[in-house]
């Protein structure tokens, strides 16, 4: 029996090739199989989408090329995994193999059917040994009050839940309890049940998996958690999904793409952390983790029928956060979510007080205000611990000729190569250009050049100075350390130095943003933010959104072991200390902030209030990404619901160049989001054209960016 599959490869939307393609077969092919199939000269992967007995009008059995092989011993991507991609591909403006395929790991396309056998087998033996349990499932941690309420409300909420909890109150655990409860519950049609939890970075999985694998893997087995996110070998995550696609791993941990991960069991998807930019992925398919976990819950409990959900199946999600995104907030205003607040910390431990350091008082040139500086001394002699927050890695962001003006420009980017002072390199930290330090200025030969603002590798070098008379209580002087891109960038390295944090070894950690969410630090006491007026004032409308929620989570750091909270305390520096976040920020009233920005936010128009989309254009020169662009708002007119869309003129990027290639970028907006979307599907193929004419000669590639985290 002939047949004529339609297969989704991976194509880029702005190839022109975004729809499926149609093959022969001689066997019926469920939709979901996955198959090889030529494309070109090359024999690619791909994703049966339909499997019609009729040939495609207008083709014949000569024309179209014949399927090369199938991965037998696979279930099928059921239903409900295509139609969150099919949506995903169609909201974001994207192909659909182009989402799809960059959600199976890459290992799969070198697998023959032998050696997929051999590791299927050893995913079951592996699931099957037993582990030996350290925790007693009769002494788990008591629950507060505030976590009871939230499991209860859990049990009969109907819409997402938002989980409103301060840093320090718990929500792991409120994480593992609900966990636990879908595992035990009794799976559809012999499926296991499964769990989905999402963190914003990688670094943050190390000690949740800990957790989930003590408490779990004694119940269900050594491959019950499973992580899923790119700092994993390309074997290692063949292993994760085969897991998880197979029902063997019962909880998934991984970061924004774990969202496409296949769990044929899915009831419950944890976003923690859910306000962090990090969910919104800022290449190829630009998509939104978080909002697509509200979607696919949708989806998994069959609220839309088009999915083949199961009757009586449910799907909960829970985003929690200690200060939520500006949009989930707003949809709990609107009934949209269920929030459940927690607000108090557990063990009856208070937030830490906080001290703002008016630099304008300070002395001239100080890195750390004398005031700061004699408060970490205390805390080195009691035998705590302090955190210095500088979201700035390397050791000084340019180097600089005073004589001449010269400075560390990279030659292939609009931007500034960084001074690495440990290895004596200059380091685009955009196209990755890197250069030994020049012994005297390029332009002028100058011997004087110096660096010319700060890092983290020169407060950490700094820091171990201005400390060198303090004291540890065994009479030690103090150990600084940096937890950075740079310094956990070899395997083994993060863990490793949180360690060292976690046994008392390291009594001032200074570190980038990666230091300040999710990590359970007892001994710390003191945070200090500097040099926050750099990310106040950026030209970004979500700047004092991310700047509050950076303040607040790496506070949150401070005083987690209730016997010493009443002490913990938050510095910041800054130069205009009577600013309104820091209002909020000294009373942890996210509500208050909150209700202020949304008020400037409708005023605007802005989102959630409106809906936003970017039209980028990457080119040669910038004159083509800008003419492109500009052509592409021109043969916008006509096109439906252009009354009710706002199209900006062409501008460049911040940081334009990047690698040689020139950004540029156009702003959409609308009042209506649906309206958006219909004006997004009819311009795809007028972008397609305006690529070929002879005013974007030099065009490089397109893309729309929607619901952009960063304009």
């Amino acid at each position: 029996m002939t047949c004529w599959p339609s297969v989704i490869v991976a194509t880029p939307a702005h190839s022109g090739v975004s729809a499926s393609l149609s093959y022969r077969s001689e066997l019926l092919l469920a939709p979901g199989t996955l198959v090889r199939v030529p494309l070109g000269k090359r024999e690619v992967l791909g994703v049966v989408w339909d499997c019609p007995t009729e040939p495609p009008e207008g083709l014949t059995d000569s024309q179209t090329r014949e399927v090369t092989g199938t991965l037998d011993g696979l279930p099928p991507l059921n239903a409900r995994w295509r139609q969150l991609v099919k949506f995903a591909g169609q909201y974001y403006q994207r192909s659909l193999g182009e989402v799809a395929l960059a959600a199976l790991p890459p290992q799969l396309r070198e697998l023959d059917n032998t050696q997929l056998a051999r590791r299927l087998k050893r995913r079951t033996q592996a699931a099957a040994q037993p582990v030996e349990s350290k925790l007693d499932q009769q002494t788990q941690p008591a629950l507060s009050t505030e976590q009871a309420e939230a499991l209860s409300a859990l049990d009969t909420a109907s819409v997402p839940v938002l989980l409103f909890g301060a840093t320090g109150s718990g929500k792991t655990e409120v994480y593992l309890r609900a966990t636990q409860r879908v595992l035990d519950a009794q799976g559809t049609g012999g499926t296991p049940t499964q769990v989905l939890v999402m963190v914003p970075e990688i670094n943050l999985t190390p000690q949740l998996e800990a957790r989930f694998r003590e408490r779990f893997e004694p119940l269900y087995g050594a491959g019950a958690v499973v992580c899923l996110h790119s700092g994993m070998t390309p074997a290692q995550r063949l292993a994760s999904w085969l897991s998880a696609h197979t029902g063997v791993a019962r909880i998934v941990l991984g970061t924004r793409m774990a969202i496409f991960a296949s769990l044929p069991g899915l009831r419950l998807i944890v976003v923690d952390e859910e306000h962090d930019p990090s969910y919104k992925s800022q290449e190829g398919a630009r998509y939104s983790a978080r909002d697509l976990a509200v979607y696919r819950a949708k989806i998994e409990s069959g609220a839309l029928s088009t999915a083949g959900g199961e009757a009586g199946t449910r799907c909960q999600v829970i985003l929690g956060s200690a200060t939520p995104s500006l949009e989930s907030w707003h949809a709990a205003d609107q009934g949209r979510y269920l929030r459940l607040a927690m607000p108090a910390r557990i063990g009856g431990g208070s937030l830490p007080r906080l001290r703002l350091v008016d630099m304008n008082h300070q002395p001239k040139g100080a890195v750390i205000a004398p005031p700061l500086l004699a408060a970490m001394g205390e805390r080195i002699a009691r035998g705590e611990q302090c955190l210095v927050l500088l979201n700035r890695r390397g050791y000084a962001p340019v180097l600089a000729c005073h004589d001449c003006g010269w400075k560390s420009g990279c030659p292939h980017c609009s931007a500034y190569r960084v001074f690495h002072k440990l290895d004596r390199t200059l380091r685009c930290h955009h196209c990755g250009f890197t250069e030994r330090v020049p012994r005297a200025c390029p332009d002028c030969g100058n011997l004087d050049i110096a660096p010319v603002g700060r890092g983290t590798e020169q407060v950490e070098e700094q820091l171990a100075a201005l400390l060198a008379d303090a004291r540890r209580p065994d009479g030690q002087p103090p150990r600084v350390a940096r937890m950075d891109a740079d310094s956990t960038r070899l395997k083994g390295s993060l863990e490793t130095q949180l360690a060292a944090l976690h046994s008392g070894e390291v009594d001032v950690l200074v570190g980038t943003q990666m230091i300040a969410k999710g990590h359970d630090f007892r001994r710390i006491t003191l945070v200090a933010g500097i040099n926050v007026d750099a990310a106040l004032f950026a030209s970004d409308h979500r700047a004092p959104e991310r700047l509050f929620a950076l303040l607040m989570q790496a506070g949150g750091r401070a005083g987690r072991d209730a016997a010493h909270s009443a002490a913990s305390e938050m510095w910041v520096q800054t130069w205009t200390p009577e600013h309104p976040l820091f209002a909020a920020l000294k009373t942890h009233d996210f509500p208050a902030f909150a209700a202020e920005q949304l008020a400037e936010r409708e005023i605007a128009g802005m989102p959630p209030f409106g809906a936003q989309a970017l039209l980028r254009a990457d080119a040669r020169t910038q004159a083509a990404a800008q003419a492109f662009l500009n052509l592409a708002a021109a043969q916008a007119l006509g096109l439906p619901h252009r009354d009710a869309i706002t199209l900006y003129p062409a501008v460049p990027l911040t940081i334009q160049r990047v690698a040689n290639v020139e950004r540029a970028q156009l702003l959409v907006e609308s009042a209506s989001r649906g309206a958006l979307q219909r004006f997004l599907s009819a311009w795809g193929p007028v972008l397609h054209d305006c690529r070929s004419a002879p005013e974007a000669r030099g065009l490089v590639r397109w893309a729309v960016d929607v619901d952009p985290q960063v304009i």
